[in-house]
This record gives C-alpha cells, sequence and structure tokens, in this order.
C-alpha cells in the first residue's frame, strides 16, 4: 500500500494534520478554560462550529475534485491551516475574543477536513482493490498514533514553555522575594487560573502586592506560552505541505483503471 512516494507521502501528511488537529483540539480548550475562565460546557459549545466545519468539509471538497489535483488540494489545506494557526496565534488575548477566535477555528477546519477525506482517497486508489480494507486499517492506525502524538506533544510543548516563560519572569522580578519563592512548588508549574493562583498564595506569607504581582506573571506567561505554541504548530503545517506537494497530481479522469496511480503518473 505504501510502495510508491506518493503513497507514503499520503500517509505522512494524513499524519501531519490529524497531529495538528489533536494539538489544537488541546490548545484552544485550554484557552478557553484557563485564560478564558469559561466552563467545560462552554467550552464544548465553542468548539462546535470547528467540528461542523471539519465534518461539512469532509464531505464538500469532493466536489472539487473534477477541478483540481490531490497535489493542489493538499497544498492548499496546508496553507490554509497554516493561515489559520498564524490567525489565532495572533488573537488570543486574556480578554474574551470569541469571533476572531471561531473564525480561525474555521479556516483550520476547512483545511483539515479537507486533507483527511483527500488523503484517504489518495491511498484507496493508489492501492489495488483487494487492499482496500488494509487501507482503512492504516488509515485508522495512522490516526490514532498521530492523535496521541499531536496531544502528547502539545501538552508537553505548552507547559514547558509556560515553566520557561514564568520561571524568567519570576526571577526578574523584584517583588517576588525568594522567601515566597521557596514556600511555592516552582518545580511543577502548569497552567491554572487566575483564582486557583491566588488561592494557593493565600497560603503562604505573601503579600497583596506581592500576590497580584504573581498573577501577572502567569497571566502574561499564560498567553505568551499560548501564542508560542500556536506559532510552532504553524510551523509544522508549513513542513506538512512539502509532502503534500509529492501527492498524484491527476483528476479523477486520469486515474489508471488498475489503481497503479503511481506507476500511472510516472508513465505520464
Amino acid at each position: 500500500m505504501i510502495d510508491s512516494p506518493e503513497e507514503r507521502c499520503a500517509v505522512y501528511a494524513l499524519f501531519a494534520v490529524v497531529a495538528l488537529e489533536a494539538a489544537l483540539n488541546f490548545t484552544v480548550p485550554l484557552y478557553i478554560q484557563i485564560v478564558q475562565g469559561r466552563s467545560p460546557i462552554a467550552t464544548a459549545i465553542a468548539m462546535m462550529p470547528f467540528n461542523l466545519t471539519v465534518f461539512l468539509s469532509a464531505m464538500l471538497i469532493v466536489n472539487l475534485y473534477d477541478r483540481l489535483t490531490p497535489r493542489q488540494i493538499g497544498r492548499f489545506g496546508f496553507g490554509l491551516c497554516t493561515v489559520a494557526l498564524l490567525w489565532l496565534a495572533f488573537v488570543v488575548r486574556n480578554d474574551w475574543s470569541e469571533f476572531p477566535v471561531l473564525f480561525g477555528l474555521v479556516l483550520f477546519g476547512i483545511g483539515q477536513g479537507s486533507l483527511v477525506t483527500l488523503l484517504f482517497n489518495v491511498l484507496v486508489t493508489a492501492s489495488p482493490k483487494e487492499l482496500a480494507g488494509d487501507v482503512g486499517s492504516l488509515r485508522g492506525t495512522s490516526q490514532n498514533l498521530a492523535a496521541a502524538v499531536g496531544t502528547a506533544v502539545a501538552g508537553a510543548l505548552l507547559v514547558g514553555l509556560l515553566s520557561t516563560i514564568a520561571l524568567g519572569r519570576i526571577a526578574a522580578s523584584p517583588v517576588l522575594t525568594k522567601e515566597l519563592q521557596s514556600q511555592v512548588d516552582l518545580g511543577n508549574i502548569t497552567f491554572v487560573s487566575n483564582d486557583r493562583l491566588r488561592s494557593v498564595l493565600e497560603g503562604t506569607s505573601g503579600t497583596p502586592q506581592q500576590v497580584e504581582e504573581a498573577v501577572r506573571v502567569n497571566t502574561e506567561a499564560r498567553l505568551r506560552a499560548l501564542k508560542i505554541g500556536l506559532l510552532i504548530m504553524a510551523g509544522l503545517a508549513l513542513l506538512a505541505v512539502i509532502p503534500a506537494g509529492r501527492l498524484p497530481n491527476y483528476r479523477p479522469g486520469e486515474i489508471p483503471d488498475d489503481g497503479a496511480t503511481g506507476e500511472g503518473e510516472r508513465s505520464a
């Protein structure tokens, strides 16, 4: 099933887009619940347009197969994902910015839904008919692995960025003394709400001024970590244009009868 460069690139591209979706599904709810302080139900409602966009794009992209080749759609899809992630990194704020974030999610959903359907069709078309069931297994395995890797990498990346940024700002702040720092577990910095941070600092000897300074550091470090994380994800989406550029360059009427698209493209 993956004996040609085009088929292997389809698997690489499928892995990349599903991993990016998993990373975004981790990052945006984290932003909505922790930064914006929204409830889990509100978070689920906020993510609904994104999920609906993925669903609709996956169904409607087939209407473009007669006019665009898989290579063109693949490049466009990853380009759209890159733009969406850059947009999200630009618009996230500590104050609620619902429509700009929603717009970015819809853009990413269009690219993601289009790519998942396209790449599965490429694998099915490129493989012999008797291996159709194996193509489904390959797709499922790739998606499950990509979702796990995307979520794990996003979590480790964001927490690592937050720890680095927060520790640097704490060390640079003259208000947050060594005495106060020794009373807080700085080796276990993670995403917490400002209210949670205040409740933790109430058990220390921190003054109101120190508490407010710690909240300010947490707010700024948290937002910067999310922005940098989204920018890194945008860079990965841009790199995924490379395997997308190796996808088959055919239209439906040009697909060989035996399904050997790789050989057909090379002979063409």
